[in-house]
C-alpha cells in the first residue's frame, strides 16, 4: 500500500498551521503524525505524546582541543573565521579552548595544528522521539539550542514517520512543517504527495506566501492555500486569492479569525475537540477537499 504524505507549512510563522494540522489530526483516521518544525515544535502541547521510544541525533562536527597536547602557539585562533577559538589568558597555565557554539565544525583549526591536538567530535544535537497519542502514532524531536543541522533532523523524522506508517499499515504520514522557505522546510516538503501552504491576510503573509509558493513549483510539488483570519482584512484576502490562481495553486478554502482557537490550545484540544463553531465546519470541508486531490 502507497502512503501519502501531506506536509503542511507557513511562509512566516503564526499563521495557524500547528492548530490546523491537529483538527487535521482530529479528523484523520489510520495515519501517522510527524512534527517537522523542530526548531519550535509544538505540536505535542495539543497531541500529548506518551513517548515509547528515545533516540538521540548528532549533528554537525565540533573541534576540541587536547590541552595535554596543545602547544599554545594560536594558530588556531588565527585561521578561525567565526571566532570560536578562545584564548583564557587567567588559567594556569594559560590555554585555549574552543566556544561549541561559535564553532561551525569547518575543521580549519584541526587542519593548521601542527601539534595535532585539535579533533573534531561530534556531540549530542538534540533527541527523537516516536510516540503514541490520542491521534495514532507520532513522531517528533527537539534539537538542542544553538544546534544546526535542523534539516538532517527533519529528514530523520520523516524518514522514521514513513516506516513507522508501512510498518502499521497506515494510509497517511501529515507533516507539521517549519515556518518559512530554508533547509528544513526543503526538508518537510521534498517528495511530498502535496502541500498546504497556511497564510494570513497581511502584507508580509503575502510576501512569504510567494515564497513558499515559488519554492513549491521549484521542486514540482502540487500546493494549495488556506486563508487563516481572512476576515481581518477581506481586500488583501483579496489579493491572496489572485496570488493563488496565477501560480495555479488550488484555494482550499478560508478560515475566519476564531478566538477559540487559543482557548482550545490552552485546553491541550484541538478546535474541533473544543466545540462544532462555524470555523470547525470550515475545516471540515477543507479536510474533504484534501482527501479528493490526494485521490
Amino acid at each position: 500500500m502507497s502512503v501519502k504524505q501531506l506536509s503542511v507549512v507557513s511562509g512566516k510563522g503564526g499563521t495557524g498551521k500547528t492548530s490546523l494540522v491537529a483538527c487535521f489530526a482530529t479528523l484523520g483516521s489510520n495515519m501517522v503524525i510527524a512534527d517537522c518544525d523542530v526548531d519550535a515544535a509544538n505540536l505535542h502541547l495539543i497531541a500529548e505524546p506518551l513517548i515509547l521510544k528515545k533516540q538521540d541525533f548528532y549533528g554537525g562536527a565540533k573541534a576540541e582541543i587536547d590541552q595535554e597536547r596543545c602547544q599554545r602557539t594560536g594558530v588556531c585562533q588565527q585561521v578561525c573565521r567565526f571566532d570560536a577559538v578562545v584564548f583564557d589568558a587567567s588559567a594556569q597555565p594559560v590555554k585555549y579552548w574552543i566556544d561549541p557554539i561559535a564553532c561551525d565544525g569547518c575543521g580549519s583549526c584541526a587542519e593548521f595544528c601542527a601539534s595535532r591536538a585539535i579533533k573534531m567530535v561530534q556531540p549530542k544535537a538534540g533527541e527523537w522521539y516516536i510516540s503514541e497519542t490520542r491521534f495514532g502514532p507520532m513522531v517528533h524531536a527537539r534539537l538542542g539550542i544553538g544546534e544546526e543541522n535542523s534539516g538532517k533532523l527533519v529528514s530523520q523524522v520523516r524518514k522514521t514517520a514513513l516506516e513507522l506508517a508501512e510498518k502499521r499499515d497506515r494510509k497517511m504520514v501529515l507533516i507539521d512543517g517549519p515556518p518559512g522557505i530554508g533547509c528544513p522546510v526543503i526538508a518537510s516538503i521534498t517528495g511530498v504527495d502535496y502541500t498546504i501552504v497556511v497564510t494570513e491576510p497581511t502584507p508580509s503573509g503575502i510576501h512569504d506566501l510567494e515564497r513558499i509558493s515559488e519554492l513549491c513549483r521549484h521542486f514540482s510539488i502540487p500546493a494549495g492555500v488556506v486563508i487563516n483570519k481572512f476576515d481581518l482584512n477581506p481586500g488583501i484576502s483579496g489579493e491572496i486569492k489572485k496570488i493563488v490562481g496565477i501560480s495555479n495553486s488550488d484555494f482550499l478554502g478560508e478560515i475566519p479569525y476564531e478566538p477559540d482557537f487559543t482557548r482550545a490550545m490552552v485546553q491541550g484540544k484541538s478546535l474541533l475537540e473544543f466545540n462544532s463553531s462555524p470555523s470547525s465546519k470550515i475545516i471540515k470541508q477543507i479536510w474533504e477537499n484534501l482527501k479528493s486531490l490526494l485521490k
